[in-house]
């Protein structure tokens, strides 16, 4: 059976709490390989998002990008992405809107139902290690995430949207 669901991840494990997208797929893959859970869910991992992870999403029912943020409410935010093109559509790196945009541009199509888990970082220095409060904030996003991948449906997961999913 191919993946349907994906899981992005993307940060640089040598930049502090950028280190949490990252951290959050190495401990879902050691969920998934030494219980034998989440059939049917590909762990990609990437320092940055490129056009060309638009591929990756061919032939999936559901995507998830993770990443840290300094932007979202502690321990984190869980909400729908829509195709958009956006400042970062022709940067060496991009946010997951533009990705989806540029699957939608390459296939035609609309792109899978896709959701975005940002996790609340505190500290990116170059050689720092992950913050205290990074810690907790990924406890409780793996947490969320067991919910989520206990029912991996987009209706489902627009509900843990339209309840407003901060702070999980």
């Amino acid at each position: 059976m191919a993946e349907t669901l994906l899981i992005l991840a993307v940060g640089n494990p040598s930049r502090g709490d950028d280190a949490l997208g990252p951290l959050f797929l190495e401990k879902l893959t050691v969920e998934q390989e030494q219980q034998g859970k989440w059939k049917g869910v590909e762990l990609l991992t990437d320092f940055q998002l490129q056009i060309e992870h638009a591929v990756d999403l061919e032939n999936r029912t559901l995507v998830l990008f993770v990443d840290a943020s300094v932007s979202c409410p502690a321990p984190g935010q869980f909400t729908r992405l829509q195709p958009m093109r956006d400042t970062s559509y022709t940067s060496h790196a991009l946010s997951p809107t533009a990705v989806l945009h540029v699957y939608q541009k390459i296939n035609h199509v609309s792109p899978p139902p896709a959701f975005q888990l940002a996790i609340r970082g505190e500290s990116f220095e170059l050689g720092e290690p992950l913050s205290v409060a990074a810690e907790a904030n990924l406890t409780a996003a793996l947490k969320f995430a067991e919910q989520l991948l206990a029912a991996p449906d987009d209706k489902r997961w627009n509900q843990f949207v339209a309840i407003g999913a901060h702070g999980f």
